[in-house]
């Protein structure tokens, strides 16, 4: 049987995942390929993989989409990892720069201005190091992934952007979820879940074998605080609601 082709996202909130695939076994069973999160969905639109973990914001955008997993990249209040900075408060900023790596949070952005602060501001889509060249003044960033971290400190204004939905909706949010682009067989979907249960079951061995490159930071706590991954009813009525507002704002 030709290998399913699946592209995951490279960032620390996906590492569990990625344990899952390769410590199951899983991962010899398919064709993987680690991409930014606007990559992997590109991917996936253009028919060049199976099934990838995608921006939330662009499943709607898929033909034949299929949400085939029980896990999702997920946050139920704060998620650390997806902020807006800036170097004055948010009622002055007049300029927000959009992360160019993932639609999703681009789109949150987007919806939080136009629905819950009330706020017009120019857009412009953020170039490589402009987290750390650009935002300054009355101008300020989305900055998502672990180019968090290299900011950390930077700013004196932060608002996570998890948590500012949570605040206006009382709902969880959905970054990501496992999406594939076809009818795959059940028995693939059931191995999937399993794959990636090995990575949310064994969270110290994930945090033990990637520590390393992380050292300045409490891992443990990224994980069971800021990072929620079963997809569960609440992140599933965040899901829809956060998908109502994206049609709005396109329409």
């Amino acid at each position: 049987m030709k290998k399913v082709k699946i592209s995951a996202v490279s960032y620390l909130n996906t590492k569990p995942f990625i344990y899952g695939l390769e410590h199951s076994g899983f991962v010899n069973e398919i064709e993987l390929s680690l991409d930014m999160p606007s990559l992997c969905a590109s991917k996936l639109i253009e028919d060049k993989v199976d099934v990838g973990l995608v921006p939330v914001a662009v499943i709607p955008k898929i033909q034949g989409a299929e949400i085939i997993s029980n896990y999702c990249i997920g946050a139920r209040g704060p998620v650390r990892t997806v902020v807006l900075v800036s170097e004055v408060p948010l009622e002055d900023v007049d300029t927000i720069i959009l992360d160019y790596q993932s639609r999703t949070s681009v789109m949150l952005a987007r919806v939080l201005a136009r629905f819950f602060w009330k706020k017009e501001v120019k857009w412009l889509k953020g170039e490589p190091g402009y987290h750390i060249r650009d935002i300054k003044g009355k101008t300020a960033g989305v900055v998502i992934g672990d180019r968090v971290f290299e900011i950390d400190g930077h700013y004196p204004h932060v608002y996570d952007l998890s948590q500012e939905w949570a605040n206006y909706t009382g709902l969880d949010f959905v970054f990501a979820c496992w999406t594939a682009n076809k009818p795959l067989p059940e028995e693939f979907k059931k191995a999937l879940n399993e794959a990636l249960a090995v990575g949310i079951d064994n969270m110290p061995d994930v945090i033990q074998e990637i520590a390393p490159q992380y050292p300045d930071y409490n891992l443990a706590e990224y994980y069971s605080r800021d990072i929620s991954y079963p997809l569960d009813e609440s992140k599933r009525k965040g899901l829809e609601l956060f998908w109502n507002y994206a049609e709005k704002l396109e329409s």
